[in-house]
């Protein structure tokens, strides 16, 4: 089996129109040396389907895992993902998430033994989510799709939230600015898979969204002395709408009553369990 140089888990839970149109971004970029995880926590038939004859006709590989819904599981089939991975680097998306194509790019550039990467999002509003398809995301138009979300930055009419993360900065000095005090968001950070197997992944006892698959781990790799740096408006990435989810009090209660006191780095509900 070839090893590639990264491989990118894509979080997955009903969101057939988005994931297509994540997959077609994907075939356009610019860093090749990359294959697919889908970790979907239990989409059904709909999704299986899908992925199975999207599988056929991409151009890098695509490994599609699933498991029974019950209920928000994110944490345990990122932990399948990850286990079942090839690559030593690994970049972590969800599925509503669209990447500029230098998304990889800029994670694989970026990327270090003992660093962990951190990149923002644009939060589209409904119309401009519904614009997007698969032939847009293919085409050069797609590369100028964050002029279209600052233009509808500003106004009182469902404004886009967040435009200025779509423009690309190279300038070191203007990055070294924007980029202090970023942390984690689920949606679009990188790792190695050695430093995530030193805290043991994901913790699985977060039940439902919030703080389990970007402020615990944040927190438990800081532990090991992990460093962080920014790809912010390097690894560009178009946030899909959709109602904001609730995030679950329990696991703030968790977070805050036992990892946060006890400063534990590894999990036991984890990649390998206890």
């Amino acid at each position: 089996m070839i090893m590639k140089s990264i491989t990118l888990i894509l979080s997955v839970y009903k969101k057939v129109r988005e994931l297509g149109i994540l997959l077609s971004a994907l075939s356009r970029q610019s860093h090749k040396d990359f294959d697919v995880i889908i970790a979907d926590d239990g989409s059904g038939e709909e999704m299986e389907s899908f992925v199975r004859n999207y599988k056929s006709q991409a151009n890098y590989s695509i490994k599609y895992i699933t498991q029974e819904d019950l209920g928000f599981r994110k944490n345990k089939i990122l932990n399948k993902a990850v286990a079942s991975s090839n690559s030593r680097y690994l970049i972590f998306l969800d599925s509503d998430c669209i990447p500029h194509k230098d998304f990889i790019k800029a994670h694989y550039e970026n990327s270090g033994e003992n660093l962990v990467l951190v990149g923002r999002r644009v939060h589209l509003n409904k119309k401009l989510s519904d614009e997007l398809n698969e032939e847009l995301v293919v085409s050069d138009s797609f590369d100028r799709f964050y002029i279209k979300a600052l233009g509808k930055s500003i106004g009182f009419n469902n404004p886009v939230s967040t435009a200025e993360e779509g423009i690309i900065l190279k300038n070191k000095t203007i990055r070294k600015v924007i980029g202090r005090n970023m942390r984690i968001v689920g949606c679009n950070f990188s790792v190695s898979k050695e430093l995530l197997y030193k805290i043991n992944g994901f913790d699985e006892n977060y039940v439902g969204p919030g703080i389990g698959e970007d402020s615990d781990v944040e927190h438990r790799l800081r532990l090991i002395d992990a460093e962080f740096k920014s790809v912010r408006n390097l690894a560009v990435a178009f946030h899909m709408y959709h109602p904001k989810t609730a995030e679950s009090n329990t696991n703030y209660d968790y977070f805050h009553n036992n990892v946060k006191l006890k400063k534990e780095f590894y999990c036991t509900n984890g990649i390998i369990k206890a």
